[in-house]
């Protein structure tokens, strides 16, 4: 089996390199300039091409380009019959993420780049907690230096570092809500200071069953932090994933589990490896495009209500048409 990046920035090298890892080879790195496309692509023991040649012979494409681009070029290759994961954010708009899953439910191969859902401790965590009966309270952390890319942190990305890291944890907190259903959403967002973005957010979602999340996500941190906990009327799990791997039940450490949660390869650890091999031996095992747009209307809602300074209600009713930046100016 075989992977193909669009993209040649941070997210199509991480997918590249734990393609590699998990035995798939790397036949094609497509870029916006021809440049970029050779010189990952080199890296990669891979061939350049443009985003119209592929799939360019791969089974797989990871779409990892700005989420504008992403509905797009993932129909276009779908339609050239090829495996397509789209990193996250799923799309830079509802309008966009709604395309991507009607085409899923019509039987186009798409799936959603959720990383952390193949995570040795986000999958123990999930195992643990579905033992504490009807959760109560779940908290994911995405912290994180701020990023050097000028895309990432151009307006025109879509969002600053809520829609960027924020998206990923909001869908680990679904995922622990398992059937549950988030009906409003709150948030605070802190401006970047020197952008016109948002460079820390705090979210918070609440469920029907009053299950609440909390989904904190910002940039211009010295240290990387990933970590997550549930908690029950009768019981609670936690795990950090960076900087240092731990799993706690109930206040005591439990073993690791087993699949790398304890290495220092991050690819492992956060979930890009058993990721990339899902999409190479069995795509039914990837998070489905519908979750991504779960996630991203809760994003788009959270952006909403720290622009109005008011919760704002699931299932979300505003604006499809706009990026979670502009419902924040509104």
């Amino acid at each position: 089996m075989s992977v193909a990046t669009a993209g040649a920035g941070a997210g199509a090298t991480l997918h590249a390199l734990a393609a590699a890892e998990a035995g798939l080879s790397v036949a094609a790195v497509a870029s916006r300039t021809s440049q970029r496309a050779t010189e990952q692509a080199a890296r990669a023991g891979a061939v350049a091409c443009t985003y119209d040649q592929l799939p360019a012979g791969a089974d797989v494409v990871v779409v990892a380009t700005p989420p504008a681009t992403h509905a797009a070029l993932a129909l276009a290759v779908a339609d050239a019959g090829a495996t397509v994961v789209v990193d996250a954010p799923l799309a830079a708009t509802l309008a966009d993420a709604d395309a991507l899953v009607d085409a899923a439910t019509r039987g186009a191969p798409l799936a959603y780049g959720e990383n952390l859902a193949h995570a040795p401790l986000v999958r123990a965590v999930l195992e643990l907690a579905g033992g504490l009966g009807p959760l109560r309270f779940v908290e994911v952390r995405a912290l994180a230096g701020r990023p050097d890319r000028r895309d990432l942190t151009d307006p025109s990305w879509g969002g600053g570092a809520t829609l960027d890291l924020a998206t990923r944890a909001v869908g680990v907190a679904l995922l622990l809500a398992g059937d549950d259903v988030p009906v409003q959403v709150a948030a605070a967002l802190t401006p970047d200071a020197t952008a016109d973005l948002d460079a820390h957010g705090e979210v918070r979602v609440r469920f029907r069953s009053g299950l609440e999340a909390r989904i904190e996500a910002g940039w211009g941190h010295h240290e990387v932090v990933w970590d997550l906990q549930a908690s029950s009327d009768t019981g609670v799990v936690r795990a950090e994933l960076v900087p240092t791997p731990s799993l706690e039940h109930d206040g005591a450490p439990r073993a690791l589990p087993l699949g790398g949660a304890g290495t220092d390869d991050l690819l492992i650890r956060l979930g890009f490896v058993d990721q990339m091999r899902a999409a190479g031996r069995d795509p039914s095992q990837l998070a489905g495009v519908e979750l991504g747009r779960r996630a991203l209307e809760v994003v788009c809602a959270a952006y909403a209500a720290a622009g109005g300074g008011a919760p704002v209600a699931l299932p979300y009713t505003g604006p499809r048409d706009l990026t979670p930046i502009e419902l924040w100016r509104r």
